[in-house]
């Protein structure tokens, strides 16, 4: 599978600004800018749920939010199976002195 194409932040927003603005399919406008016409109609969708047009769809502060607390609840979930087992480690050694 071929690495994605990274293309340049101005141009995103260029053809975001001529596909937003002139009314022109997105296709188009990716085609004439020369890029992938999925990559321009995500980042098309993503501004017009910046601005508020798209409701349906979390900002870009909505994702990173999401995406961070993604991380903590991974991390949480981590520490907890952590202090489970070490619970576990504990009580066993605390029972084997019991019995002794």
């Amino acid at each position: 599978m071929a690495r994605p194409k990274k293309y340049p932040d101005e141009l995103v927003a260029r053809g975001v600004r001529l596909a937003l603005d002139s009314g022109r399919p997105i296709a188009a406008v990716a085609r004439d800018l020369g890029m992938h016409p999925e990559t321009l109609r995500k980042r098309v969708r993503q501004a017009q749920a910046d601005e508020g047009l798209r409701p349906d769809l979390p900002t870009t502060a909505e994702r990173e939010e999401i995406r961070a607390l993604r991380a903590e609840v991974f991390e949480l979930r981590r520490a907890n199976e952590i202090l489970q087992s070490a619970s576990v480690f504990f009580a066993t050694r605390l029972d084997a002195d019991r019995t002794r």
